[in-house]
């Protein structure tokens, strides 16, 4: 029998937790208003830790506190009545970076589970082993390592090992970047990071100001820092054999319909293979589906070779997408076959769709009818969260999702919110 690893989601705010959950997640990360490393994402308030927490609990899952900026010394301001408070509400363990937070955590909450963060830059069975012996249970390892290196650490050391297996990729040292306060004055290791990794650089000599030189000059443009995103859902045996206790998805500052995608495919994959005894097979329809959310080209990082120039994307610091998430469905009526569907992007009758819901298998369709929440029949949806009702070609639940191909009406794109 083979032992499942866990599937850990991101989790940028109360929505993209339920989703993460009902497609497939065992658990979440996410992160308070203070002391976590994003904060432009929509971050949990405390009534919205305590209502995720319980949402993950009712489930059966789990869900973990991310504390892991490095803090300067008016960053331990109230952080110890924090850390209280996470422990009483339940969170199932907190991500921690610096020793100064590890060892407030210790005093104020001392059961309470410390996982350390991939900002650590843990790359090593020693430092594995100090952590433990310090009292963490987990260490997020640095994406800077190969499938060899981590059967190591996993061979030296008896501590929970969790490593990231899909989505974007830091130009710098598991994200230990100081670019980002250089040029714009907002500290990445605080938080708040401007991603100027992605921005389009040239030279310019000092004496002849003005003048912008291309630092590569041929068509492959000058994106030096733009690394392609991290995609390893071809390699579930070998990540199953290394020896991983969870596989982590990045993106806590990505869509709804970016999570649930992402986690969609990769429980389905996990599951595929801990079922069978026949050789591993990658599916077509979840390379397909990985297409079809925000991301860049993908490639497998440090796993199984030092990256080079073939990992970084020289043209552009654009985005990549097939599909657009245009709708929600809250409720369905099986005797009518019609479904409550939340608007999250204009679509029109007339219009072909696709369903994906979770558990099951995605099915497409045309919109029609369409009928708004007074009943009168209506052509198009325009209003961002206008609730619509219309016939679904076979049964949906709550929390299915609409979308369509690329080329719609009206579209925006909110895969990278």
């Amino acid at each position: 029998m083979i032992t499942k690893p866990e599937l850990l989601a991101p989790a940028g705010n109360l929505e993209k937790l339920k989703m993460a959950l009902i497609y497939g997640a065992d658990a979440v990360y996410m992160g308070g208003k203070s002391f976590g490393l994003r904060a432009f994402g929509d971050n949990f308030d405390d009534t919205e830790l305590e209502q995720g927490i319980d949402f993950a609990h009712s489930l059966g899952k789990k869900a973990y506190i991310t504390i892991n900026i490095f803090p300067h010394n008016n960053d331990l301001l109230g952080l110890p009545e924090y850390i209280k408070r996470l422990a009483t509400i339940g969170a199932d363990a907190i991500l921690v970076s610096d020793l100064g937070v590890f060892r407030i955590a210790r005093q104020v909450a001392p059961t309470l589970p410390i996982h350390i963060s991939t900002q650590a830059n843990s790359t090593n069975w020693s430092t594995a082993q100090f952590w433990k012996e310090l009292g963490a249970t987990r260490v997020v390892l640095a994406r800077e390592l190969s499938l060899t290196d981590i059967k190591l650490i996993r061979q030296k050391v008896n501590i929970e090992l969790e490593a990231f297996v899909h989505g974007a990729m830091c130009m710098s040292y598991s994200g230990r970047c100081l670019i980002s306060n250089y040029l714009t004055g907002r500290d990445a290791n605080r938080g708040e990071c401007a991603q100027p990794c992605r921005w389009k650089y040239h030279l310019m000599e000092e004496s002849r100001p003005g003048v912008y030189l291309p630092v590569v000059e041929d068509e492959r443009g000058t994106y030096i820092f733009n690394s392609k995103d991290l995609c390893l859902i071809s390699h579930i045996p070998e990540l199953m054999d290394s020896g991983l206790h969870s596989f982590k998805i990045e993106g806590r500052m990505k869509s709804v319909h970016y999570v649930a995608t992402v986690i969609k495919v990769y429980r389905e994959a996990i599951d595929s293979y801990a079922s069978s005894s026949a050789p591993f097979i990658v599916k077509q329809e979840w390379l397909d589906e990985l297409q079809k959310v925000s991301h860049r080209e993908y490639t497998t990082g440090f796993y199984f070779n030092k990256p080079t120039q073939q990992d970084q994307i020289y043209t552009s610091s654009s985005y990549i997408q097939t599909h657009n998430f245009i709708g929600l469905v809250k409720e369905y009526n099986p005797s009518t076959g019609m479904a409550v569907v939340e608007q999250r992007n204009n679509m029109k009758v007339g219009e072909k769709i696709e369903i994906m819901q979770p558990g099951m298998s995605n099915f497409v369709q045309t919109i029609s009818q369409m009928f708004d929440s007074e009943g009168n029949s209506i052509s198009v949806a325009p209003h961002p969260q206008q609730i619509v009702t219309l016939p679904m070609s076979q049964p949906v639940v709550p929390y299915a999702m609409l979308r369509r191909p690329q080329g719609g009406s009206d579209e925006h794109d909110n895969d990278n919110r």
